[in-house]
């Protein structure tokens, strides 16, 4: 007879224990155990709680394969979450660890492997294949692709977040934050009418920070107009102009009051001074009606120069895409309420922009694709599943609550934002259409839009190191179980993967330039970067969240080369904590959005 001695975690979360009953049997290559019921004087399976075992097998086993959990209703069903288990062989062999990080839900039955990762070519065993293809056909019945609205990426099969299985939902406490902020917002947006500025200071009651005091101090400056374009909320839609668009009315003399002594329009578009934020994306939207008042929205251009004295300022605005009398260029030297009114006008579009596009569109959605494919295509043992888990943790069910609490027929945006109902589709689906995978990659991204020279725009610089330590990080991973190129080529999860993020996901994109199979191990380190980026720091720079990039509260890799690369990841991005915060000492208004430790691992907000 063989005894082993076995222990259980239950999470952490609330609700997270369980009164059922929970049996156990071991799947060794050579056969299986006793069907042991894990039953020790007291309470077992609480919230928190690492219990101990003894599982008998009357046979060799060989070596241990697969973990079997069932459990099994008392009196009444109480779902039960595991968070790993692990299991010392008899003679004091090497302690295995097998993580679960999953919900047992009802009278259920789950088989967990051991936790190194292995490739599909790594496994040869009837009993693996046969387990991970299982798994596969399970998953795939239970995440189906869905299409929200035309013209978008598509997204998981779910009318509300309640139709997501539980495993993607959000724990207990997340949902009461998550709920609790929600009816925070609309305590504000609904509470009470504005009358006046002076009333929009009350939002800061409970969210008072130096930043927002700065904002409403400096609002109206031109400098901190500019200071936007490059750190705010959304600071990818600026980029250098060297000719003016043909329906733009702009000319030099309108602008030379704003210029520097001895220049000019035409010396600064050569010296590559002048930058230009283009809205025609908003031409022709719809707009919303709201308490029965007809809501308005511009299609500007503004023009922005690097001043060597002011820095970036804005130096002409035209409100509208289609130039003439009706449509005039507004200037710093108009009447300081023109003035201010006409960049009103430009930030009310860069929100619309920000919030349906540069949010909603290319994080949360485009993060959702990678979502849907990687859990029907990747086995939990699969290295890359591992690696991408953490980063995908509550995009689901975050997405789902956007559908129907934000964008619906009814949702907040219907009521409060200006392209809310029909506006807001036909918006996203005009930037899904010119929507590429190379603009997703920051390397890419600040040389095609000609402002890698642009100073102080700290969102570049540290997105750039960002993008580099995440890069070097999943390459460096890669490179422990793919030793060649020909290697990812015949791996045929991923290769299921990609076709279903390429061909399902991201549908009707001819020019979005990501190929419907991977051929190099850079191919896929590239695609993983964009990934892991497009999920922590670029949502963060969009919408910062709380859970620290880096730091995973579940431990998928159970492997010590593996968890090295983790710790060396840990330790470039406090490097670049360290940098941020320096960079940052003695400024009046601090840029600390992008610092790793208010990087969320995942989008869940």
């Amino acid at each position: 007879m063989e005894i082993y001695t076995v222990t259980v975690a239950t999470g952490t979360s609330e609700y997270s224990g369980t009164n059922n009953y929970i049996f156990m049997t071991l799947v060794g290559e050579k056969g299986e155990s006793e069907r042991t019921l894990l039953d020790n004087p007291g309470l077992d399976f609480c919230r928190g709680a690492v219990d101990t075992y003894k599982v008998t097998s009357h046979l060799p086993l060989g070596s241990l394969l697969l973990v079997r959990l069932e459990k099994k209703r008392y009196w009444v069903e109480d779902n039960w979450f595991c968070r790993y288990v692990t299991v010392e062989p008899p003679g004091g062999d090497k302690v295995l660890t097998f993580p679960c990080y999953r919900w047992l839900v009802g009278d259920i039955k789950v088989e967990i492997r051991e936790g190194i990762a292995k490739t599909l070519r790594d496994d040869s065993l009837p009993q693996l294949l046969a387990h991970r293809k299982t798994e596969l056909q399970e998953r795939q019945k239970t995440y189906r692709w869905s299409t929200w609205a035309p013209g978008i990426p598509r997204c998981i099969d779910a009318k509300t977040e309640a139709d997501l299985p539980q495993d993607v939902r959000f724990e207990n406490e997340k949902r009461s934050d998550f709920e609790h902020s929600l009816n925070y917002k609309l305590a504000i947006r609904f509470g009470k009418s504005w009358n006046d500025l002076d009333d929009f200071k009350r939002i800061f009651w409970k969210l008072r920070s130096p930043i927002a005091e700065y904002c409403m101090k400096n609002w109206k400056e031109d400098w901190f107009f500019g200071y936007q374009c490059l750190n705010g909320t959304n600071p990818r839609m600026i980029q250098r102009c060297t000719k003016l668009p043909k329906n733009f009315s702009v000319t030099a003399n309108m602008v030379q009051s704003s210029m520097a002594p001895r220049t000019n329009l035409d010396k600064e578009l050569q010296a590559g001074n002048i930058y230009l934020l283009d809205y025609a994306i908003m031409d022709g939207i719809p707009t919303n009606t709201i308490n029965g008042k007809p809501q308005y929205i511009a299609a500007p251009f503004c023009l922005l120069y690097q001043h060597p004295d002011e820095g970036l300022i804005p130096i002409a605005i035209q409100l509208e895409q289609t130039p003439g009398l009706d449509t005039p260029i507004f200037l710093p030297k108009d009447p300081p309420l023109a003035w201010v009114l006409a960049k009103m006008w430009v930030r009310h579009s860069e929100f619309q922009v920000f919030q349906l596009l540069s949010h909603l569109l290319r994080t949360h959605l485009v993060v959702e694709v990678v979502c849907v494919a990687t859990l029907r295509q990747l086995p939990v043992v699969h290295p890359i599943y591992k690696l991408l888990a953490p980063h995908l943790r509550y995009t689901l069910e975050i997405n789902c609550r956007g559908r129907t609490q934000l964008l619906s027929a009814n949702g907040i945006f219907k009521q409060v934002v200006s392209t809310g109902g029909d506006g807001l589709l036909i918006l996203a689906q005009r930037e899904y259409k010119v929507l590429t995978y190379r603009s997703l990659q920051p390397h890419n991204d600040f040389p095609d839009r000609g402002v890698s020279q642009l100073p102080n725009y700290f969102y570049r610089e540290h997105s750039l190191m960002l993008w580099e330590a995440i890069h070097s990080f999943v390459s460096g991973m890669l490179s422990l179980y793919y030793q060649s190129d020909q290697d990812v080529q015949e791996d045929l999860e991923l290769q299921a993967w990609i076709r279903d993020i390429s061909q399902e996901g991201f549908t009707d994109l001819p020019n979005f330039g990501l190929a419907n199979k991977l051929s190099t191990r850079e191919e896929l380190s590239t695609l993983l970067a964009v990934a892991i980026f497009t999920s922590t720091a670029q949502h963060a720079a969009t919408n910062n969240g709380q859970i620290a990039l880096g730091q995973y509260t579940e431990e998928h890799f159970t492997e010590g080369r593996a968890k090295e690369l983790i710790d060396k990841f840990r330790t470039e991005l406090k490097e670049i904590e360290d940098s941020i915060l320096r960079q940052n000492e003695g400024l009046d208004l601090q840029y600390l959005i992008l610092l790793p430790s208010r990087i969320e691992n995942s989008i869940t907000i």
